[in-house]
């Protein structure tokens, strides 16, 4: 779960980061009573699940109240990659001496969370990656200790040889992790953390991206979520109780089990064509799941076929069938479906299947070549 910078600078005041006050805002009127209360100059900022909102437009240093009359106005209703700005953040205008980026996140390859940090701090990551790699530092963090003092300052030395403030950005890397750790975050991060002309270090940027199967741990997290930055259909397969996620093809998946999804849109693409969508409906077989899972599908305009790959163990085939069959036989669908059932009464499934306009299939490959024979690729 993703959420609004304001959001992640709470989750980092409570781990002890110093973070710049503010106010969130939706009118201007609202932006304009925050400048007055926090002390001209300030900064405007977007609060969309989106990057980029520098570039676009979305944050405005603003001198006068005239400037945040203007940039607030400009900002509220802004379209910054398909995610309109429905609030501003309102937060003192800090001087910038020098600036960082400081990260956390979850490494496979580690199997620990990984400390990333750089000099190169207030311009996109991704891009230092791509063009000066040699310019992030990276520490995989032994779970059994945390990060300990000397490996954050060794860190933040290499950063910068300046004690002092090397000494506060070792401070802020354990209190990230500290974040990192409670909120039970998949990635969080600072960018950038900047040190002031007068030397004071503070952390003017918030990332943070909240591990969904975690949220049972913290349930005034519910609350943090934005039901209008999330996409309507990973919105309505939470709702419904499915994994789901939406991808950029043409041939909707429709699975049992999240390695046989994987292995079902690697197949897809090994033959030429591009999987719409990862969708886990689990092992039940009740129509009701299937029909909301075809109505998450079919909701996509680029879906020109439906492809259900099933394997029937605990759940019977024939029972899977019928589930299929009473779903579809409730909507209206215009794709044509391709339907492969293999294992427990797979026979009896496939009896089935023949009294109606789905197409069966035995195998995996024959459905995924079926569906994109049907869909043109």
């Amino acid at each position: 779960m993703n959420i609004h910078e304001y959001q992640a600078k709470d989750i980092f005041r409570d781990a002890g980061l110093t973070v710049p006050p503010g106010g969130i805002a939706t009118t201007v009127e609202e932006a304009l009573s925050l400048a007055r209360a926090h002390g001209l100059p300030v900064m405007v900022k977007s609060q969309v699940l989106a990057g980029g909102r520098g570039k676009a437009g979305g944050v405005k240093f603003c001198k006068t109240e005239d400037d945040v009359r203007t940039h607030a106005g400009n900002i509220l209703g802004m379209d910054i990659k398909g995610h309109t700005v429905r609030k501003v953040l309102v937060t003192p205008a800090e001087t910038i001496a020098a600036e960082f980026y400081l990260g956390m996140l979850v490494d496979r390859a580690s199997r620990r969370v990984l400390l990333m940090a750089s000099a190169e701090g207030g311009v996109e990551i991704e891009k230092v990656a791509v063009e000066k790699p040699e310019a992030i530092l990276k520490h995989a963090i032994d779970p059994r200790y945390g990060l300990l003092d000397h490996e954050a300052m060794a860190v933040a030395l290499r950063l910068d040889p300046d004690v002092k403030r090397a000494r506060q950005l070792a401070d802020a890397m354990q209190k990230l992790y500290k974040a990192f750790l409670a909120a039970d975050a998949s990635l969080a991060e600072i960018n950038p953390f900047i040190f002031t002309d007068q030397g004071a270090g503070k952390a003017i940027d918030a990332k943070i991206n909240l591990d969904d199967n975690a949220l049972f741990r913290h349930p005034g997290y519910a609350a943090l979520r934005d039901l209008d930055e999330e996409n309507p259909s990973e919105r309505m397969a939470r709702e419904a109780d499915l994994s789901f996620v939406k991808l950029d093809g043409n041939v909707g998946c429709l699975v049992n089990g999240a390695g046989l999804a994987m292995a079902t849109m690697d197949l897809v693409q090994y033959y030429g064509g591009r999987p719409a969508n990862f969708l886990d409906i689990g092992g039940s077989s009740n129509p009701d799941k299937v029909v909301n899972a075809l109505r998450i599908i079919l909701g996509d305009p680029n879906v020109e076929v439906i492809l259900f790959n099933i394997f029937g163990g605990i759940t019977r085939c024939d029972d899977v069938a019928r589930g299929i069959i009473a779903a579809t036989e409730r909507m209206e669908i215009k794709v044509p479906i391709v339907v492969r059932l293999t294992g427990t009464n797979e026979a009896e499934a496939r009896e089935l299947l023949k009294k109606t306009d789905l197409v069966p299939a035995a195998t995996m490959d024959e459905a995924v070549q079926k569906a994109l024979e049907l869909a043109g690729k």
